[in-house]
């Protein structure tokens, strides 16, 4: 199972995001997507606690340590939010996920139909570098 959830974050980051998706905190390097929750399987959702349905969004953040071979993950404070066009704010509240050397933050809310949120996520690597990053992007109810 758990080589399913790396496998269909792999897919997304690399199908469904634009490429290079990420961003630079000093020696953090932050990956991030943002996708329709129905992208997951039902057992991949069931198996972490996660909703699927056309109306919610899942935001999947990764850090790396870029001054470190290999660059591998790091374990860092996330917290971050969601703002639509008229102002309407998430809070995004972000789940810690373990596999292997992975570490993934999940975050879901909901979602309105070819609405564009603006997000805002701030990361504490320590010393590796704190800071927030934000971009926005228009999510889509999928059915």
């Amino acid at each position: 199972m758990k080589k399913s959830l790396l496998f269909i974050f792999a897919m997304l980051a690399s199908g469904l995001a634009q490429a290079g998706q990420f961003k630079t905190i000093k020696d953090a390097e932050v990956h991030y997507v943002v996708f329709n929750s129905t992208f997951m399987t039902p057992q991949i959702a069931r198996s972490y606690g996660l909703k699927r349905n056309e109306f919610t969004a899942t935001v999947n953040v990764s850090v790396l340590d870029r001054a470190s071979a290999g660059k591998p993950a790091m374990a860092v404070g996330i917290e971050g939010s969601a703002k639509n066009l008229i102002g309407q704010t998430r809070t995004l509240e972000f789940k810690e996920i373990k596999e292997g050397d992975a570490i993934y933050y999940l975050a879901q809310f909901p979602i309105v139909n070819e609405d564009t949120y603006k997000f805002t996520i701030d990361i504490d690597a320590g010393n590796k570098g704190r800071g927030p990053i934000s971009f926005s992007q228009k999510l889509y109810v999928e059915q």
